[in-house]
């Protein structure tokens, strides 16, 4: 049985572009600046870095290291939470900035015949106490540090607002270091470490 060679030059070709378009909109995002944008636009940019990730994740080095659980320095909350963003980002694309965002149990759950991520995220975090992450940002020399908080009326089929739960700035650039960590585990140097609280 011949074993297949990773990288092949269509996949070379692949990850380069798709790589160059991860860090572009990484760089952009991560940098202060990015908070004096427009709402509109910044959410067309956080949507197009979660496509654009999830693209790359289709070359099967990187869908092992997540399939082994292998991502680097997150509990399995954040895996979870993680998720949990992008799912909300994907499903309900019907909002024009992250503080118009929300969801509800009936919603969610409407043409549904299996349980669906958000739901269960939702009902297995709710009335959770609130959890903290912190991470270096090497480019400012700083720590930074986000909070999440669950929700405590996602059962009474109320509305839950993505802002409650985690503030746009800290949702992105909570997602930005899962993101470029899990990318960064393809190649020799890191810039970010995240540690839990």
């Amino acid at each position: 049985m011949e074993v297949k060679k990773h990288p092949n030059e269509d996949e070379k070709e692949f990850l380069t572009i798709g790589y160059n378009r991860f860090y572009d909109l990484f760089e952009e995002m991560i940098n202060d600046d990015f908070w004096f944008k427009e709402d509109e636009y910044r959410l067309f940019k956080i949507k197009e870095i979660f496509a654009t990730y999830f693209e790359l994740l289709k070359y099967p080095p990187i869908q092992w290291i997540i399939k082994n659980q292998k991502r680097p320095n997150f509990s399995d909350v954040g895996k979870a939470l993680f998720k949990f963003i992008r799912n909300v980002l994907l499903h309900f694309p019907y909002f024009d900035k992250w503080d118009d965002i929300w969801v509800m149990k009936s919603l969610i759950t409407l043409y549904s015949n299996k349980p669906q991520f958000i739901d269960q995220f939702l009902t297995k975090y709710e009335f959770k106490e609130e959890f903290k992450y912190r991470f270096w940002e090497q480019k400012y020399k700083r720590m930074t540090y986000i909070s999440i908080n669950f929700p405590t009326e996602y059962s009474m089929n109320k509305k839950i607002f993505l802002k409650d739960i985690l503030t746009e700035k800290d949702g992105v650039k909570f997602s930005l270091i899962f993101m470029y960590n899990i990318l960064e585990s393809q190649i020799d140097r890191s810039n970010f470490n995240l540690e839990i609280e």
